[in-house]
């Protein structure tokens, strides 16, 4: 039965598992192949999780997880929404640049896994969307954007955004860097999001 949820055989199969499932696809990739890829036994994984299912959705809110928390971190002590905004876009983007094989499993493998691994997943997306959602009602409590802006819509568009341009750039067949969307998407939104069209210069 699986139990434990930390340690360095722990993180060691969550990073076999980012790597294994990149580069075959969830349901081509085996257990085992992951275990031997994390330098442990079959077993090993069992000791930490219930399943393949299980190590997915774990994989995800580990890194969503620590995602989440060091974009709270970075934006905590910003004012401006704008600049909170251009900052989310830029840590969302450069998350996933950073990493090819996470961008690949958090981009097409997720997407295309059982319901039940979306509902697993639905916890630590929520807590990223909040972030979302707080900036667009900081902006709209503080006059920088439109108040007829409805927030949860302005967030879903906010995330779906990034989240297709994130999707275009990991299934190009042409080299290209995700950061230099930053700038870009971050006007797009802006210009729809502000009072007045009077929005802030890009600025991280």
């Amino acid at each position: 039965m699986a139990a434990k949820r930390t340690g360095e055989k722990y993180y060691a199969i969550i990073e076999a598992a980012v790597k294994v499932i990149a580069e075959n696809g969830y349901h081509n990739s085996q257990v085992s192949r992951i275990a031997r890829e994390a330098g442990v036994a079959d077993g090993t994984i069992y000791l930490y999780f219930k399943n393949k299912e299980d190590l997915l959705i774990s994989l995800f809110r580990i890194k969503m997880g620590e995602f989440t928390a060091g974009a709270r971190h970075e934006l905590k002590d910003l004012k401006n929404p704008f600049i909170k905004l251009a900052r989310l876009i830029h840590l969302h983007f450069n998350r996933l640049e950073s990493d090819r094989n996470l961008a690949l499993v958090v981009q097409i493998q997720l997407r295309q896994s059982e319901n039940s691994i979306r509902k697993g997943i639905a916890a630590p997306l929520k807590l990223y969307f909040n972030i979302i959602e707080e900036i667009v009602v900081e902006g709209i409590t503080s006059g920088a954007f439109r108040q007829d802006v409805n927030h949860k819509l302005a967030r879903q568009m906010i995330f779906g955004t990034m989240d297709e341009v994130a999707t275009s750039w990991v299934m190009s067949t042409h080299q290209y860097s995700l950061a230099s969307q930053i700038e870009p998407v971050y006007y797009l939104l802006a210009r729809a999001l502000a009072q007045d069209g009077k929005i802030e210069p890009f600025s991280i």
